[in-house]
C-alpha cells in the first residue's frame, strides 16, 4: 500500500493506492473525516480498502486539517454548515480531477464518519455519479439537525451572529440537501448506514427514521441494496466492526 500526499487545486488529500497500482483505474472511494479531525484520521479505512483493490482519496476538508486557520472550536461549530457545503462541492471537483487523470475505473463512492458522513448524505442528493456510499454517524436531516445546533447555541446562553432573516435564508438554503425532503434523488443506490443508539453528537433516532423512509422508497429492491448496523451501547465513534462491515460494503459494491 502507498500513502501520497497530493494537493488537487488547493485541496490537500491523502492518495491510497495498492502497491504497484498508482497510476491504473482502480475502483474509488472519496472518503470525509469529522468535525475537528483531519485526513490522516480515517487511514484505518483506507488500509483496509486498499487490501482489496481499492483506490482512496482522503480530503482535509475547509478549516481543517492543513487548511486550519487557528479557530477555536466555537468558532469552527458556528461554521460547520459553511464546512459540509464547501465540501459537497469539493466533492465535486475531486471526482472531475480523478476521472481526468484517468484514475478510476467505474463510478466511485463516497463515505464518511461523522460531519463526513453528514456531507455524504448531502452529497448524494445532488452528485449522481456517486455509485454507492457508506455512512457512519451521519444524517440527511440538514434543517432539523441545523436548527437543533442552533438552539442548543442559544441555550448556552450565545447569541447567534446572524439576524432571523439570515437564519431563514440559511435554512432554505440547506433544505436544498436535506435528504428528508429529496428521498427520489438518492436513486436507489446501494448505502450502508452504522450509528450507535448512544449517539449525543448526531442522534441515533433521526438517522434510523430516515433510513425507514428509504426503505419504503427503495421497495422490493431494499433488502439488497440498504444495510443499517445498530450498536446498542455505542456512542459517537465507530466499532471495530462497523468500520470493517462499512469496507467490506464498499470494496463488494465497486467491484460489482
Amino acid at each position: 500500500m502507498k500513502i501520497i500526499h497530493e494537493l488537487w487545486e488547493n485541496i490537500p488529500l491523502l492518495h491510497v493506492v495498492p502497491d504497484d497500482a498508482e497510476g491504473k483505474k482502480l475502483p474509488t472511494v472519496i472518503f470525509l473525516h469529522g468535525h475537528m479531525s483531519a485526513k490522516e484520521h480515517n487511514l484505518h479505512y483506507a488500509y483496509q480498502l486498499a487490501g482489496k483493490g481499492i483506490r482512496v482519496l482522503l480530503p482535509d476538508a475547509h478549516l481543517h486539517g492543513e487548511r486550519e486557520e487557528g479557530q477555536d472550536a466555537i468558532q469552527m461549530s458556528l461554521r460547520f454548515w459553511e464546512i459540509v457545503l464547501t465540501s459537497i462541492e469539493e466533492i465535486g471537483n475531486i471526482h472531475r480531477m480523478a476521472e481526468e487523470k484517468q484514475l478510476v475505473e467505474g463510478e466511485p463512492a463516497v463515505a464518511g464518519t461523522s460531519m463526513g458522513g453528514i456531507t455524504t448524505l448531502g452529497a448524494l442528493t445532488v452528485h449522481p455519479w456517486i455509485s454507492t456510499a457508506a455512512i457512519m454517524m451521519g444524517s440527511a436531516s440538514y434543517v432539523d439537525l441545523a436548527s437543533a445546533q442552533m438552539s442548543q447555541f442559544e441555550s448556552r446562553g450565545f447569541t447567534l451572529p446572524i439576524t432571523p432573516e439570515e437564519r431563514a435564508g440559511m435554512l432554505r438554503t440547506l433544505a436544498q440537501f436535506d435528504g428528508t425532503k429529496k428521498i427520489d434523488s438518492y436513486a436507489k443506490r446501494p448505502l450502508f448506514f452504522w450509528h450507535g443508539e448512544q449517539d449525543i453528537i448526531v442522534p441515533f433516532a433521526p438517522t434510523f427514521d430516515f433510513y425507514k423512509k428509504l426503505e419504503a422508497a427503495y421497495g422490493e429492491e431494499a433488502e439488497e441494496k440498504l444495510r443499517f448496523i445498530r450498536e446498542k451501547e455505542t456512542g459517537h465513534a465507530v466499532s471495530r466492526p462497523g468500520m470493517l462491515a462499512a469496507t467490506e460494503w464498499l470494496a463488494d459494491h465497486l467491484k460489482k
